[in-house]
């Protein structure tokens, strides 16, 4: 780009896109003169899910608004908690995010995940067919103009994705309610209803199920409730929610 030169400054939150020159404080960048200010923004690393308000000369502006010599650009970080207008809050992961998406459901949380790698395309149209809410740590995923809505999902580490996601969006907890498996709704299943896909200590040792009321896949406070407990009790201490 060659055009008129204008300078931005970005909110801390967002410098981990940037590159290391462009860290320290206002940048000068020139443009081609037709670009819109959104194009300007990711063209220099930051996805434009992760940028909130655009203000020029101090000014409110959208991304589609078109950059003149000498602007003074300020880039904020997105407002948290996000409120996504339209839809039910629901998610999407991608083929990365599988724990997280585990957690997500443990909790109650609509999170649908492709276990198989369908393709950037595939998830952006799933995204908007289902008006689901795109994560993902793919800043070129997040960048494609299909997506419902989206966001980046900053830390490798399960446990601080969750958090993240959960300060993010704020979505409400119902812990116990859905199939970490497929996603479907959990119901209370009759243990005589069940057996047949128990292996005979279960059977012995427990009382209470439940059941996927769309893979069918049963469920019990077998050895690894206490850690899922922990998980569960720990997310509502902090976000809310109900336990049960």
């Amino acid at each position: 780009m060659n055009g008129p030169e204008i300078h931005l400054t970005f909110a801390s939150e967002l410098h981990v896109f940037l590159p290391t020159g462009r860290r320290g404080g206002r940048t000068a960048v020139a443009t081609d003169g037709s670009s819109t200010l959104g194009h300007v923004v990711e063209s220099l690393g930051v996805p434009l899910t992760e940028a909130g308000q655009l203000l020029v000369d101090g000014r409110p502006v959208a991304t589609s608004h078109i950059p003149s010599a000498g602007e003074s650009v300020e880039v904020r970080a997105v407002v948290r908690p996000q409120r996504v207008p339209g839809a039910p809050l629901r998610f999407l992961l991608d083929v990365h995010l599988g724990t997280l998406a585990r957690r997500m459901r443990l909790l109650g949380i609509d999170a649908a995940y492709e276990s198989e790698d369908i393709g950037d395309p595939a998830l952006a149209t799933l995204s908007a067919k289902e008006r689901r809410v795109m994560l993902s740590r793919d800043r070129g995923l997040l960048r494609r103009r299909e997506i419902w809505a989206g966001a980046y999902i900053y830390s490798d580490r399960t446990e601080d994705q969750l958090r993240d996601v959960l300060e993010r969006f704020a979505p409400v907890l119902a812990p116990w309610t859905r199939c970490t498996a497929c996603n479907g709704r959990l119901g209370p299943a009759d243990k005589d209803s069940v057996e047949g896909r128990l292996e005979e200590g279960t059977q012995r040792t427990y009382d209470v199920f439940a059941q996927c009321t769309e893979c069918g896949k049963v469920y019990w406070r077998g050895a690894h409730h206490t850690r899922l407990a922990a998980i569960v009790e720990e997310a509502v201490r902090e976000f809310g929610g109900a336990p049960a």
